[in-house]
């Protein structure tokens, strides 16, 4: 029984707006690849005009959230909920809150910032997210022609290619495809290529 959770990923920048008892929720829903471009993405979004700029995100097994002046708990930390409920990573979310003069209460603001961010996300253009890693390869020019024909069988793509004295393949590989393809080279050149894991 395959229990694997499938994990998604943004397409693109998406946007949703709605009207809670007279305040307006704008959510931001935006990929991110890093801390620093969540944040310089904060900075893009933010409206210092509004009443508040929350936010949350998830990179990997990095993730924050905020507030921004909102009672603890009712905002940062439902939209981080979201984000996790609905599977995604390397997910920025920022909900922006124009207040309309009537107060929702805690319950009514977890509601609706998780309320807002979530039909955001449900609405936004996804794919499912597979990991990737990088490596690069160092072979003979004689093993270059048969590595090259034989990476499409794992999902391998090749990024960068440098002809020296040998050849240097750059490549990305699904993460669960990584150790086969690194022990198919090693067999296919006879343990004579060098393989190194890029970071």
């Amino acid at each position: 029984m395959n229990t694997a959770v499938t994990i998604y990923r943004l397409v693109e920048p998406y946007q949703y707006e709605k009207e809670i008892k007279k305040s307006v929720f704008i959510a931001h829903a935006v990929p991110v690849l890093s801390e620093e471009q969540a944040h310089e993405w904060l900075k893009k979004l933010s409206i210092p005009e509004a009443t508040h700029n929350c936010w949350a995100y998830r990179i990997g097994q990095k993730y924050r959230s905020d507030d921004d002046g909102e009672p603890s708990g009712t905002a940062g930390r439902p939209i981080l909920q979201v984000i996790e409920k609905q599977n995604f990573d390397q997910l920025l979310i920022l909900v922006i809150r124009w207040f309309g003069g009537i107060k929702l209460g805690a319950g009514g603001l977890i509601r609706a910032y998780s309320g807002t961010a979530a039909e955001c996300l449900r609405q936004a253009p996804r794919t499912e997210y597979i990991p990737q890693k990088t490596a690069s390869i160092l072979c003979s020019f004689s093993d270059y022609a048969l590595l090259k024909a034989r990476m499409a069988e794992y999902d391998a793509q090749i990024i960068n290619e440098e002809f020296g004295a040998e050849v240097e393949i750059e490549i990305t590989v699904p993460e669960d495809a990584y150790t086969a393809l690194y022990d198919r080279i090693l067999d296919l050149t006879r343990g004579q290529a060098v393989i190194v894991e890029c970071q």
